[in-house]
């Protein structure tokens, strides 16, 4: 463990951790909303979903067990560290909501025509292992608080409420296909606010605080890096079968 692990008290002044990673991630939004704009364009959409909900998959199922393994590690540094006892609060909660997420995932991809007994033994791609792996480490190595950035940056970024509908008006997918998108637009939002305000009420000092910040901008990072992967899988894929023919126009 480092020291900051050992010791929880990271003697710096307190920051507000929440605004401090909202300021720096809303100089990230064009980045990312230039990123999900070419995600979510008419052209190709049927196939880059397809390919979106597969890398997802490999993203969501994750999430439990990241969020477990930082409960026991706040077990490990005990009452010694006092971020522990709150955070494993807010994550014991948070576990229960998010469990069972990727099963919406597997259900998309059968309704899309897919397979989803292939998905638990496809190796994901890179860049899903660059964005959940750095969130293991920093759990294990220096502090489990860091996970409270890559939490953030995936439900304040959430799909917004009319991506649904849009994906069934151009593609003629089922509704059925666009389960995890619209129930993560219901969802989200207000998991997002939750988490900022916790943020800011947790005792961290200047230098958890940052930590927070770089585990949010390394997420958002690659995020753009995965978008950009699912863009490049959707080129490459076999065209569908199906009536979409003339639907994904506009």
């Amino acid at each position: 463990m480092t020291a900051l692990a050992q010791s929880g008290t990271d003697t710096g002044t307190t920051v507000l951790a929440g605004q401090a990673l909202r300021a720096r991630l809303a100089l990230t939004a064009p980045a990312l909303g230039a990123s999900t704009a070419r995600l979510w364009r008419a052209p190709g959409l049927r196939e880059r979903y397809t390919a979106y909900v597969r890398a997802m998959h490999g993203v969501i199922r994750a999430s439990v067990p990241l969020m477990e393994r930082a409960v026991a590690r706040c077990a490990e540094l005990g009452p010694r560290d006092r971020i522990a006892a709150p955070l494993a609060s807010y994550l014991r909660e948070h576990i229960e909501e998010e469990r069972g997420h990727d099963s919406w995932l597997l259900a998309d991809l059968a309704a899309l025509g897919g397979d989803p007994d292939s998905l638990p033994t496809t190796l994901p791609r890179p860049a899903v292992a660059r964005l959940v792996g750095a969130q293991q480490y920093w759990i294990e190595y220096h502090h489990p608080v860091t996970l409270l950035g890559y939490i953030a940056v995936l439900e304040a970024g959430a799909p917004a409420p009319w991506l649904a509908d849009r994906i069934v008006s151009l593609t003629g997918l089922p509704e059925a296909a666009v389960t995890t998108v619209r129930e993560h637009a219901a969802l989200d939002t207000g998991h997002a606010a939750e988490l900022f305000t916790l943020l800011d009420r947790l005792p961290l000092g200047s230098a958890l605080g940052s930590a927070v910040t770089v585990s949010g901008l390394h997420t958002l990072d690659a995020l753009i890096e995965l978008f950009g992967c699912v863009d490049r899988d959707a080129r490459t894929a076999p065209r569908p079968y199906g009536p979409t023919a003339g639907t994904d126009t506009s």
